[in-house]
């Protein structure tokens, strides 16, 4: 079997998915793009038309969402620790929080970043504060399930912890971070501190530093 490809920026959502294959143990290719890429790399708008990131290559099979792409690898050849299965106490749990990732959580901080700080002449940095505001006030529901736990689920790391968890490291590097809880930025530095975490940093690193000028 080939080994899939992943197509991504370094410290962009993708790193949900490099992070997963390394906590899994999951060889991947790893292809780190210039961002944007659709304008940086339009090459791989024939890869990918909707010109995203991260894109999962595995044989005949292509996903390009980042919380599934994690799901995906710590499942494919069966499931790991890193997910929970049908019948194992919180799969509801595991599924509800990785999907809250990316469509509650990092959905508003992507509008406060395009509008405050990528397209600051639009006049619509308004609306991205606003988002800001959304995005602090829909930590609660992770804030109260922490609450006497180290992990979201099943008393252990799994993937809903990598979901959630990039969107933290993301509030801490786009300046969202004074809204977030004391308790969730220790829940963070647990996460960040893991090897596996690391060592998926690392490997975006080296990949964008290997693009020279265009990284």
């Amino acid at each position: 079997m080939s080994t899939p490809v992943l197509y991504t920026c370094a410290r962009s959502r993708g790193l949900r998915a490099t992070w997963a294959a390394e906590e899994a143990g999951v060889d991947i290719d790893l292809k780190i793009l210039p961002f944007p890429p659709r304008f940086l790399a339009p090459e791989y708008l024939a890869i990918n038309p909707l010109g995203t990131v991260p894109l999962l290559v595995d044989g005949d099979s292509r996903l390009t969402e980042s919380c599934a792409i994690a799901h995906y690898v710590a499942t494919s050849s069966g499931y790991t620790p890193l997910a929970i299965a049908p019948g194992e106490r919180d799969y509801a749990e595991y599924c509800d929080f990785t999907y809250h990732a990316d469509a509650t959580i990092t959905f508003p901080q992507t509008v406060y970043m395009r509008f405050v700080l990528f397209e600051k002449d639009k006049g619509l940095q308004e609306a991205g504060h606003a988002y800001a505001k959304w995005f602090h006030k829909r930590l609660i529901k992770v804030e109260q399930r922490l609450e006497g736990r180290e992990y979201l689920c099943a008393d252990r790391f799994t993937v809903a912890d990598i979901c959630v968890g990039y969107a933290l490291i993301l509030a801490e590097s786009v300046g969202l971070d004074e809204g977030v809880p004391q308790s969730l930025k220790d829940y963070r530095a647990r996460l960040t501190a893991r090897p596996a975490y690391q060592r998926a940093l690392e490997r975006e690193e080296a990949g964008r530093k290997a693009l020279g000028q265009l990284a």
